[in-house]
């Protein structure tokens, strides 16, 4: 445990990790401290800019789907080209690797043609870029709020009390309407209803119903945008299978119940598995490719790309 998050600090993470937008009070009453202690905690994660909750659409909320792409740059340029695409709406996890001449990044673009104007056109014009291959994402098998282990340290009657009941009908779909409320809440999810009303031009009640019906569909979740390094990993890394088909589901499977893992899919390409792996440090690292990894039946090759710089988490940039 860091110095900089203590057990009070985690346990607050995890209730909110549960329920992004419940209530300090209904956080303190189930935590046994005052809300004016849970408010004050937060805000000093949040004043550090290490520690954010942020909205994120699910991913069969947008027509653009899922991709991953990868590019290799020219050396010297990697950053530039990560710090443009990070300040795009419709990136995620823009992340350097290995010597910092590769990138990768997840894109959820709102419409197709958004989608085919960064991969097909943006990206192929840009000078510095040598090579870009794009991996459709076909499952994902874990990622998001629930694979957050870190700050799993709630007993289950403490999470049973958090986990969020919706009395609004699940939304049909995401419109364009929603890209306002969407780009405040991918800046601070916990945002003012009074903020997002604004933003949106609705009532604030219509903002709650809103958000209450996207999240029922699965459309919305919060996430949590955080240094690893606060709670004591320093090895991230991304990591490519070649699994035969007959066995991706299984394999994916067994990978996304992982504890190291973050997120794990099934995409196309010649690797047609990708995961998010977080560990303490090499060490870790190394045992858990060995043993954990090497010890599944029917993988193929396996690649790794060690995480130098996120750019860009799952939030806004920066």
């Amino acid at each position: 445990m860091t110095p900089e998050l203590d057990a009070l600090d985690r346990r607050i993470m995890h209730a909110l990790n549960l329920d992004g937008r419940v209530s300090f009070a209904r956080v303190g009453e189930v935590l046994g401290v005052s809300d004016r202690t849970v408010a004050r905690r937060w805000a000093r994660m949040r004043e550090a800019d290490r520690v954010r909750l942020v909205g994120a659409v699910g991913g069969a909320g947008l027509g653009g789907a899922q991709w991953i792409i990868r590019m290799r740059c020219r050396p010297g340029s990697a950053e530039e080209v990560a710090h443009a695409l990070a300040r795009r709406e419709d990136t995620r996890w823009v992340q350097l690797l290995s010597g910092g001449t590769e990138i990768s990044a997840s894109v959820q673009s709102w419409s197709a043609e958004e989608r085919d104007e960064l991969i097909l056109q943006r990206l192929q014009r840009t000078a510095q870029i040598q090579t870009v291959t794009a991996h459709s994402v076909l499952h994902v098998f874990g990622g998001g709020p629930d694979v957050f282990h870190a700050v799993d340290v709630l007993e289950p009657d403490e999470i049973a009390a958090l986990r969020p009941v919706f009395r609004t009908e699940a939304a049909a779909g995401i419109t364009d309407a929603d890209r306002p409320l969407l780009r405040v809440l991918r800046r601070d999810g916990r945002a003012p209803y009074a903020e997002l009303a604004a933003a949106t031009g609705w009532s604030e009640s219509t903002v709650a119903r809103r958000i209450e019906a996207l999240r029922a569909a699965d459309l919305l979740f919060f996430d949590f945008d955080v240094d690893d390094r606060l709670l004591g990993f320093h090895a991230h890394t991304r990591m490519w299978l070649t699994v035969p088909p007959a066995h991706l589901l299984e394999a994916g499977r067994a990978i996304a119940a992982h504890p190291e893992v973050a997120f794990c899919a099934a995409t196309t390409g010649r690797a047609n598995l990708t995961a998010s792996v977080v560990c303490r440090d090499e060490a870790d690292l190394f045992r858990y490719l060995t043993e954990r990894v090497g010890a599944l039946p029917n993988i193929g090759e396996v690649e790794t790309g060690p995480i130098m710089r996120t750019v860009k988490r799952a939030g806004a940039y920066p």
